[in-house]
């Protein structure tokens, strides 16, 4: 995993994150798979609810990973909380996948406090999961808390500059067999379950929130946003402010990115509800490394045939990047995080070997790093120079070492 960037944010909660962060992340070469099962049960926090708080690792139905790319610093991140809101059998998960120069910040700013702050509008609100009856009242919470967070990170004071920076957030709350799920921006959630012939198939869970959707491209052509591709990437649509050719977000909706707010940018969130069913078998929660190189299909197939539900995610991120190479040769992998969590005791799917091996279809997000000459298909173009050719009236983008 790579190195974890301090933040000067005080959670709102109780957790001792900055004690905790200076043990979170190992140089990949220090990973032991022999031992990982046995400590990785131990790596949580606990905070005052009886919540227990993981940044990495596993317990008995969970499995974390997550690796730095070639970019620069991991500006990916992750948490699960186990009795979370102080009810058992109550999940928390989330990933969040920061851009831009103070991406990684954002991205821990958010995972430190979104569940804290969800928590505390839950525990006024009195909502208890039970039914779908509840969702409304659920989603009104979920949205106020993403939003209630974001002016925060935006406000004078706050200690980091999310001017052109910001991040994603997918998370998935279970308690019992209920799953309320949450996606800002183009990170995703998938469900694995089981057909009439007990294959793994996956269900997608969230929509990859996209400029270029009907929806979204209304409501930010609407408040003058601009949206067009780069001509390196024709199918890569992005957001840009009215007047400049910045910052060339690629996602619709994000925590931070406050230059293009005024522009159609939101940080509300799409909610949705499922009753889990007894075909049901697991959720996977990962940033768009995953999903730009691996269809859902695989996705489902690698982790449901994982031995360890301990290494799980880090199989998972493994095969990533060696689609990423095998894909995108002269690009840089991007930063990785991956949140597995299981519904039943550990099942492993036997699959024939030729299933596992290294090839990779082409059922993957359309168009992303496919016509890159060298690069990485970024989520923005800060401090790249942008120069408009007239003749077409798309853009032309100028490579940048220092671009993210």
């Amino acid at each position: 995993m790579g190195s974890c960037c301090s933040i000067s944010w005080t959670p709102i909660g109780s957790i001792a994150i900055d004690a905790y962060e200076n043990k979170e992340h190992t140089d990949e070469t220090e990973y032991d798979h022999h031992n990982h099962n046995h400590q990785n049960h131990h790596n949580y926090i606990q905070n005052g609810d009886g919540a227990r708080v993981r940044f990495h690792g596993s317990s008995k139905f969970l499995s974390m990973y997550t690796q730095q790319g070639r970019k620069g610093i991991n500006q990916d991140s992750m948490t699960s909380w186990e009795n979370f809101n102080g009810e058992n059998d109550t999940y928390f998960c989330g990933v969040f996948d920061g851009h831009g120069p103070s991406g990684h910040e954002v991205s821990r700013i958010v995972r430190d406090n979104l569940p804290t702050k969800l928590s505390s509008f839950l525990k006024k609100s009195n909502n208890i999961v039970a039914t779908s009856e509840f969702f409304s009242s659920w989603e009104n919470t979920i949205v106020r808390s993403f939003e209630d967070l974001d002016e925060e990170i935006g406000a004078a004071d706050s200690s980091v500059n999310a001017y052109s920076s910001g991040s994603t957030a997918v998370t998935v709350i279970k308690q019992g067999d209920n799953l309320i799920i949450s996606n800002l921006g183009d990170s995703r959630a998938i469900l694995c379950t089981r057909d009439d012939n007990n294959k793994l198939v996956p269900v997608q869970l969230t929509k990859d929130l996209k400029p270029d959707l009907p929806d979204e491209a209304e409501r930010i052509r609407s408040r003058k946003g601009r949206i067009f591709p780069m001509e390196e990437e024709p199918e890569v649509f992005r957001v840009w402010m009215p007047e400049q050719d910045s910052p060339g977000l690629a996602m619709s909706r994000s925590f931070g990115d406050f230059c293009l707010k005024d522009f159609g940018l939101i940080p509300t969130p799409q909610v949705s509800y499922r009753k889990i069913t007894t075909k049901d078998e697991f959720v996977v929660l990962a940033s768009d490394g995953v999903w730009d190189v691996l269809s859902n299909t695989e996705v489902v197939k690698y982790v449901g045939s994982a031995r360890k539900r301990s290494i799980a995610a880090r199989l998972l991120v493994e095969r990533a990047v060696q689609a990423w190479k095998y894909r995108y040769p002269t690009s840089k992998v991007d930063d990785i995080a991956v949140v597995c969590l299981f519904f039943k005791e550990h099942q492993v799917d036997k699959l024939d070997e030729s299933e596992l091996n290294n090839t990779f279809s082409e059922e993957v997000r359309p168009g992303r790093h496919k016509k890159l000459k060298s690069d990485d298909g970024l989520d923005t173009v800060v401090n790249c120079e942008v120069t408009r050719t007239h003749n077409r009236g798309v853009t032309r983008r100028k490579q940048s070492s220092h671009h993210r």
